[in-house]
């Protein structure tokens, strides 16, 4: 009878262990590990976003021809209107977090997302059959706009939802969930680069109403996908609990309400039992304001830590700026420089400048598959981290990555007006110089690598690193440095050029590049984000990750 019994909770013990804590399925059940998430779900989500990636670089990597062609944009406010739509689109998924993680959860909020989006799409190619008219620019930036929105609700909650098909908790899956990041940054770009091969070329040569149609098809299909998918998928268990954002606001109110109270106020038992020492102050709400008749706790510990865990992650977002200021040069002054230069692969045949940001995309799909089976398992087995480096280490190679980009930048910026000067090409803008292309590769696949580093680093950390509730939100967030960094870039670039302008001195941006100083903005870069780099490392070492579990 014993070994019957024992063999009975033997046979057992997998069905229970199967069961995935925090996850539900469709219907609201519980999931069980064999039959739900993994690299199964996970495919139909990393199919959704390759979609998805072409069809919003199908608008932004040519944007700028658009504008200055079928609506005739000066360049100048063609380059704004762009710089401000991009810098928009990479914020407005902080409201898009918001709703998915307070109201409609990620699920729903996707839906709602990629309808906007078709719906956008649709609008925009309409507008482009359309002959030059006020209607035509009104439909054309209202519809542009209704996109951003769209990308805003769909980018980081398909991410965290993808995320999601993992469970931290399990060692086998906690690896997965890591190498999740890698394939997803991976199928990310070879939509992109799908756009670079064939749209833009559609686009220029076919006709716009084709180019824009394109990516709304492909939109529908990307919803029809993650469709199919939905019975497979885990779902984050929505608790009945006030809002996360209603929580960790309570916390600083509270805390703020209390600054005049003495540390000595908050029993050491109670500051001792649970909570971190950084960020004392926080402790503060603990207490009730001294004004209240009944003293008592008004935030719980749990509370507290929480809001502790999203402030600890400022100082690394800030201190990732000034990367994100060199992540806004790819698409202009990188492709300027190359302009200018001997683009001739064959008599006849020169190939379109922008073209070389394809490079960062291929630079990016060959060093991923290197990174997730030989890289990782390779430093796994001397740092016994389950993703080989811990995160914030991840986040400041391709940091340093980046500054090695810029340098290089400068340095074949500097051999170009060396080279227009020795040619005496210096008031000839329009003259092209001799010198290759090709030159300017190796400063795209430095950023690419840069970006295998600190782009995935930066998702996969802040996504781990928010409380469960807001990891929508930690998507969010890596997409808001990217937008704000769009904003410095712009910022930065007015106030060279009024400095390096005035009386009568030629900008460091002239319409001339041979006459101008590319090559001084690279070298103020690199500075840049060599301090930045410094700063990072700063915070970095002093980081107190908020989970055990956490690589």
């Amino acid at each position: 009878m014993a070994t019957s019994h024992e063999e009975s909770l033997e046979t057992q013990t997998p069905l229970i262990d199967d069961v995935v804590d925090s996850a539900v399925d469709y219907k609201g059940h519980p999931v069980h590990r064999s039959t739900s998430g993994g690299w199964r779900s996970a495919s139909f989500i990393i199919g959704v976003e390759v979609a998805e990636r072409f069809a919003y670089y199908g608008i932004s990597s040519n944007l700028i021809t658009f504008l200055t062609g079928p609506l005739g944009q000066s360049t100048v406010t063609a380059a704004e209107n762009v710089n401000i739509w991009s810098g928009t689109s990479f914020l407005f998924p902080l409201l898009g977090a918001f709703v998915a993680d307070s109201f409609l959860g990620r699920y729903r909020t996707i839906i709602v997302a990629s309808l906007l989006y078709i719906l956008g799409l649709g609008l925009l190619t309409v507008s482009a059959l359309l002959t030059s008219s006020e209607l035509q620019i009104v439909l054309f930036f209202f519809s542009l706009y209704l996109v951003a929105v769209a990308q805003g609700g769909h980018k980081p909650c398909v991410q965290a939802l993808g995320a999601d098909q993992f469970d931290g908790q399990d060692p086998v899956e906690c690896k997965a969930k890591s190498s999740f990041f890698n394939w997803w940054y991976f199928g990310m770009n070879a939509g992109i680069l799908l756009t670079f091969s064939v749209l833009t070329y559609i686009q220029d040569n076919l006709s716009w109403g084709l180019g824009f149609g394109i990516p709304c098809v492909v939109m529908v299909l990307a919803l029809i996908i993650f469709v199919s998918g939905t019975r497979t998928y885990r779902y984050s268990i929505q608790g009945e609990e006030e809002s996360p954002f209603v929580r960790i606001g309570k916390v600083f109110v509270a805390a703020l309400r209390n600054w005049r109270t003495s540390p000595s106020a908050i029993p050491s038992e109670e500051e001792s039992r649970g909570t971190l020492p950084d960020q004392r102050f926080l402790n503060k709400a603990l207490l009730a304001p001294d004004n209240l008749k009944k003293k008592g706790k008004v935030c719980t510990i749990a509370e507290v830590e929480e809001a502790k865990a999203v402030l600890r992650l400022f100082p690394i977002w800030a201190t990732c700026l000034p990367y994100s200021i060199v992540f806004a040069q790819y698409t202009t002054f990188f492709t300027k420089q190359g302009a200018t230069m001997d683009r001739t692969i064959v008599p006849g045949f020169d190939i379109p400048a922008a073209s070389l940001q394809s490079f960062i995309c291929l630079a990016i799909i060959m060093i991923i598959p290197i990174y997730d089976r030989i890289f990782v398992p390779m430093a796994r087995a001397f740092t016994r981290e389950p993703s080989g480096i811990t995160m914030l280490q991840r986040i400041g190679t391709g940091m340093f990555f980046s500054i090695i980009s810029m340098v290089v930048a400068a340095l074949v910026e500097m051999k170009r007006l060396q080279t227009a000067k020795d040619y005496d090409l210096v008031d000839l803008p329009s003259a092209t110089i001799p010198m290759s292309i090709w030159w300017l590769v190796p400063q795209y696949c430095l950023y690419g690598l840069a970006d295998v580093f600190t782009i995935v680093g930066l998702q996969e950390f802040l996504y781990d690193q928010v409380p469960n509730e807001l990891r929508s939100m930690g998507i969010a967030l890596y997409l808001s440095i990217l937008g704000v960094g769009n904003f410095l870039s712009s910022f930065l670039i007015s106030i060279i050029e009024e400095a390096t302008s005035w009386g009568g001195h030629t900008s460091w941006f002239s319409d001339n590049l041979n006459l101008a100083h590319l090559d001084y903005f690279y070298w103020l870069l690199a500075a840049l984000c060599g301090v930045g780099l410094l700063a990072y490392m700063y915070f970095a070492k002093s980081y107190i990750y908020n989970r055990a579990s956490t690589i």
